[in-house]
């Protein structure tokens, strides 16, 4: 997507002081409707080449038409934030390269369901799996987290999902005390990953205020998630006054503040419990300011509509 083909995507879909926070559906529904493919290395490995190809092709084609039907789901209720599998295109980053020869050959059809996302209005974007670790003490480790952001960076290229935080690639920082690594890494990367680089707060290795430093010193935005934030600080409520002061400090880091993106999640069986919760039943207050919300929760689009039915409505949106 161009500028101009985005700025016409943001007059056609505006949002406004009394626009409710739009909620995002992750990845497939809790019901069978939104559901991908993949297939195992064991199985690839087993292939030969052709068969390799051939499976491809008709792997990702059928991914292809599931995603088409995915847009249509979001769509029909009224879901204007998606976050697509990182796992779309399976073995897309081998050394092989017949994944990414293949996407090539197919790459009409992928631009297809980027143009429809951009008439839909529905913003498309990713979030790579653990093993992409730009801090780790493995030279090894980091090269092989650049490929798999080179290749998802590619797909959305081939999308025609613009290089902005808009179509955002988001992480985790990894190995904890690399502040500086992971800086230095992030400096290097290739345009079409940087533009579309965001970090996020995690539980763990890089609290809320050590990640945001990391995002003001490599100049890319922050995705503050509130429940990996009163995890790491022991914090027993989401109103706690830090929580609000991450999410501003956040906000200061995206270039637009209306596509500043945030997570939500609840604890599964206590208020720090890691493991996600069915459905969403707290939030943090400030997030009525959020333009953005990415649903984490393991009934999909249930907790969307439940948040839908008593979250929005408190605030008469």
């Amino acid at each position: 997507m161009t500028p101009v083909e985005l700025d016409n995507l943001l007059v056609a879909h505006p949002k406004t002081e009394s626009t409710p926070p739009y909620l995002g559906l992750v990845c497939i529904t809790f019901s069978k409707q939104v559901r991908f493919r993949t297939i195992t290395r064991t199985r690839y490995l087993q292939l030969t080449e052709e068969q390799r190809a051939n499976a491809l092709k008709e792997l990702y084609r059928d991914n292809l038409q599931r995603l088409d039907r995915a847009l249509t789901f979001c769509q029909q209720n009224e879901i204007r934030l998606y976050r697509m599998s990182s796992g779309l295109f399976p073995m897309s980053d081998w050394e092989d390269e017949i994944g990414a020869s293949v996407l090539e050959e197919m790459s009409g059809d992928l631009s297809k369901i980027g143009q429809r996302a951009n008439q839909l209005g529905i913003r498309m974007v990713l979030h790579p799996d653990q093993y992409v670790v730009l801090s780790s003490d493995s030279p090894q480790v980091v090269t092989a987290s650049i490929k798999i952001l080179k290749r998802h960076a590619l797909n959305l290229d081939l999308l025609g999902l613009p290089c902005s935080s808009w179509s955002l690639i988001n992480i985790h920082g990894g190995k904890s005390q690399r502040v500086e690594q992971l800086v230095e890494v992030i400096s290097q990367l290739p345009e079409n990953i940087k533009s579309r680089l965001t970090l996020e707060n995690d539980e763990y290795a890089y609290s809320a205020s050590e990640i945001l430093e990391v995002c003001q010193r490599a100049g890319v935005p922050m995705v503050f998630d509130a429940h990996h934030h009163i995890c790491h600080e022991n914090l027993d409520s989401y109103d706690d006054p830090s929580v609000a002061e991450m999410f501003y400090a956040a906000q200061q880091t995206w270039t637009n503040p209306e596509w500043q993106l945030v997570h939500i999640s609840n604890g599964e069986e206590a208020f720090h419990d890691r493991k996600h919760s069915d459905l969403i039943t707290a939030m943090p207050s400030v997030y009525h300011q959020a333009p953005w919300i990415e649903v984490e929760a393991k009934h999909k689009e249930e907790a969307i509509a439940y948040l839908r039915s008593w979250w929005l409505l408190e605030n008469n949106f």
